[in-house]
C-alpha cells in the first residue's frame, strides 16, 4: 500500500473528500507544470501557448431560465424565426449581436462568442444542474458546482471572506466536496447584509461569552458522535463568526463606490451584483455568480428580453470595462450564460420555448484568445452547422483556463472515483492564447 494510497484513506475518515490522482494543476511555476504528467494534448497546449493561461478568479453571470440567442448574441433578423429583434454591428467585424445590447457591441473584441452550444437536459432544473456542475443529474451523487470546485482547487482557506459568493440567489452546493465550500448567498446586493451582526441588544462581550458556551456544548456532541455533519456544523459557527469580524466585509458596501459607478452597472439588483462581483474579485473572493432572472419567456419574448436586456447591457459591458481598467482581466475569467436556450420558431403568444440546440455562452478574460467567434447556427436558427460545443466541452475550457486539472479525481463518500468533468470532454482550443 503505497504513501498517496495511505493519505486518501485517512482523509476519507475525516470526512475530507480526498484527491485519488494528481494533487492540482498549474498552482505553481511554468517548470513545475510541466514537469506534471499531462497525457491531455489540450492541456498541454494551453501551458506551452501561454503562461498566463491560468486565472485565478472566475465570474459567473447566471442567466436564470434560458436566454434567447435569438435576442441577445446571435440575431436573425429579416427571417421569419427572427421576429422583431434588429441587429447591430460588434467591435468584432463582420459580426452583429442584437441591436438590445450596443454597450456589449462596443466590448465584444475583448470576449469569445460560441453560438453552437448544445445541452442534453431540456428541463429548467436538470439543465441547471448540468449548466452548474458540468454533469447529469444522478441519483447516487451530488456533483459540486463550478463555484465550489473553485473555492477548493484555488480559495485560500485563510481568507476571511467565502471564497464562493452567490449574488441574486443561491447557486448549487459543494456535493462531496464538503460544506465549507458551499456558497454564501446575497440576496439583493443594494440591501445591507443580514444577520452579519449581532443584536443590538448583545454587545461584544456577551457576544463573545455566547460563543464559548456555544463551543463548549458542540465539542462535549462531537465527542459522542461522529461523521461530517457535526464537523460541518461546527466549521460553519466558525466561519461565520471570523466572516462578521473581517475587516474586508466593507467590500459588500456599494455606497463606498462613487455614485457615477454604480450608476454605470444600472440600479438594478443584477446590475449592481456585477459591481459587487467586481469589489469581491478585487478583495480576493475566487469565485462570484451573479444571477439575472427572467428569461422563461414562453409568453410575450420581445417585450420581455428587451427589458432584460437593459438591465444586462450597461452591467456586463461595465464590469468588462472595470476589469480591464483595474488589470483584472488577464487574471478573472467572466462567463455568461444560461441553462439553455430559447426556440426558433416564435409560438402562438410570442413566445419561445426550451432549446437545447445551437444556444450562446460569452467568455473572456483569464489569459483567453479575444474576439473569437466559435460555431454557427442555420439561418433559421435551428441547426449547428459548424463546431458544436457541449457543455462537458465548455467545462474543460474553464477549468483549464483557470489554471485547474479538468480530469483531477476525487473520491466520492462512496469511494468512487470522479472527475471534474466528463472523460470524453474536449475543451475548446480555439480559445487558447497562442505565443
Amino acid at each position: 500500500m503505497n504513501d498517496q494510497h495511505l493519505l486518501n484513506c485517512e482523509e476519507s475518515k475525516q470526512g475530507v473528500p480526498p484527491r485519488a490522482t494528481r494533487r492540482s494543476f498549474l498552482q505553481s511555476s511554468l517548470a513545475a507544470m510541466i514537469g506534471l504528467s499531462l497525457s491531455e494534448s489540450f492541456l498541454r497546449q494551453a501551458v506551452a501557448a501561454n503562461p498566463k493561461v491560468a486565472s485565478k478568479n472566475c465570474i459567473l453571470l447566471w442567466m436564470d431560465g434560458g436566454p434567447s440567442q435569438m435576442e441577445t448574441f446571435d440575431p436573425k433578423p429579416g427571417t421569419q424565426n427572427g421576429g422583431p429583434t434588429r441587429s447591430i454591428k460588434t467591435s468584432i467585424p463582420g459580426v452583429e449581436i442584437s441591436a438590445h445590447l450596443p454597450q456589449m457591441a462596443e466590448q465584444l473584441r475583448h470576449l469569445n462568442l460560441i453560438r453552437s452550444m448544445v445541452s442534453t437536459e431540456g428541463s429548467h432544473q436538470r439543465a441547471k444542474y448540468l449548466g452548474h456542475t458540468g454533469y447529469n443529474p444522478q441519483p447516487t451523487i451530488q456533483h459540486p458546482s463550478l463555484g465550489a470546485i473553485v473555492s477548493e482547487e484555488l480559495g485560500n482557506p485563510d481568507f476571511s471572506l467565502p471564497q464562493f459568493v452567490s449574488i441574486g440567489g443561491p447557486s448549487f452546493g459543494p456535493g462531496y466536496l464538503g460544506q465549507e465550500h458551499a456558497p454564501f448567498v446575497v440576496n439583493d446586493p443594494r440591501k445591507k447584509l443580514e444577520n452579519a451582526e449581532p443584536p443590538q441588544s448583545v454587545d461584544r462581550d456577551r457576544f463573545q461569552s455566547r460563543l464559548a458556551i456555544l463551543d463548549r456544548m458542540e465539542r462535549r456532541f462531537a465527542s459522542s458522535h461522529s461523521g461530517s455533519k457535526v464537523r460541518d456544523h461546527h466549521d460553519a459557527y466558525r466561519q461565520a463568526v471570523r466572516f462578521m469580524n473581517a475587516p474586508e466585509m466593507a467590500t459588500f458596501d456599494l455606497e463606498q463606490e462613487p455614485s457615477a459607478v454604480r450608476s454605470a452597472y444600472g440600479d438594478s439588483q443584477f446590475g449592481q451584483g456585477c459591481l459587487m462581483a467586481r469589489r469581491l474579485i478585487e478583495t480576493g473572493v475566487r469565485f462570484v455568480e451573479v444571477t439575472l432572472r427572467g428569461w422563461d419567456t414562453h409568453q410575450d419574448n420581445f417585450t420581455r428580453t428587451t427589458a432584460l436586456c437593459e438591465e444586462l447591457d450597461p452591467a456586463f459591458a461595465t464590469l468588462v470595462k472595470e476589469l480591464l481598467e483595474r488589470d483584472l482581466w488577464d487574471s478573472t475569467l467572466v462567463v455568461w450564460m444560461g441553462e439553455f436556450g430559447r426556440k426558433p420558431r416564435i409560438d402562438a403568444q410570442d413566445g419561445r420555448g426550451h432549446w437545447t440546440t445551437g444556444w450562446n455562452v460569452v467568455m473572456g478574460g483569464g489569459g483567453l484568445e479575444e474576439g473569437r467567434v466559435i460555431g454557427a447556427t442555420s439561418s433559421d436558427g435551428e441547426e449547428v452547422i459548424e463546431s458544436q460545443v457541449g457543455i462537458p466541452d465548455l467545462y474543460h475550457a474553464i477549468l483549464t483556463g483557470l489554471g485547474i486539472d479538468p480530469f483531477t479525481e476525487y473520491l466520492t463518500p462512496l469511494r468512487r472515483p470522479i472527475t471534474f468533468v466528463n472523460d470524453k470532454a474536449q475543451g475548446i482550443p480555439e480559445l487558447i492564447r497562442s505565443a
